[in-house]
């Protein structure tokens, strides 16, 4: 899952991207692996463009290509769901699928300070790339960019508490 928690214990969890049609469906750009933490009836909290947050409850969800689509109980038409275009959608980090052991959102994991074995720093994690195989974490240190893919021969903790990742590098990084 990608982005980050917000300070009022938010996760931002997709972005309205798009209309589809004239009933107020929206186009979503998922962050989440699984359309599963969207759940009809579940109160969502959307960051409009210009900061303001509304509440609206989901009405229903299904996968579209490379998108979701999704209606918002009270966003009937197109007319009401076009200044929606560009939010984006916050749930309350508690009510988050629990994780399994060596597995971490992708919020948790930006802004990481990382480290070689040998303790040498390589810079900061600013973004996870979502490959076909395997995330790619994109390592920035000042001009220097590094991209570390998330295998688990190649990642060998984090520190979550500490802000902090090990790494053994494959040759040539």
């Amino acid at each position: 899952m990608s982005d980050s928690v917000k300070k009022d214990g938010f996760f931002t969890i997709g972005k309205i991207v798009g209309c589809h049609g004239v009933k107020g469906t929206m186009k979503v750009y998922s962050y989440a692996e699984s359309p599963s933490v969207f759940i009809p009836g579940q109160p969502m909290l959307l960051k409009l463009p210009g900061g303001e947050k509304k509440t609206y409850v989901l009405k229903w969800i299904r996968p579209h290509k490379r998108t979701i689509l999704m209606c918002l109980k009270g966003i009937n038409d197109r007319t009401r769901a076009e200044p929606l275009i560009h939010s984006e959608l916050l749930m309350e980090r508690g009510a988050l699928p629990v994780l399994e052991e060596g597995t971490f959102y992708w919020s948790d994991l930006i802004g990481l300070s990382v480290f070689k074995t040998d303790e040498t720093y390589i810079g900061r994690i600013d973004s996870v790339i979502q490959t076909g195989s395997n995330d790619v974490y994109v390592v920035k240190e000042k001009d220097n960019e590094i991209l570390v893919p998330a295998l688990e021969w190649v990642v060998i903790a984090v520190d979550l508490e500490n802000k902090t990742m090990r790494v053994n590098l494959p040759e040539g990084l």
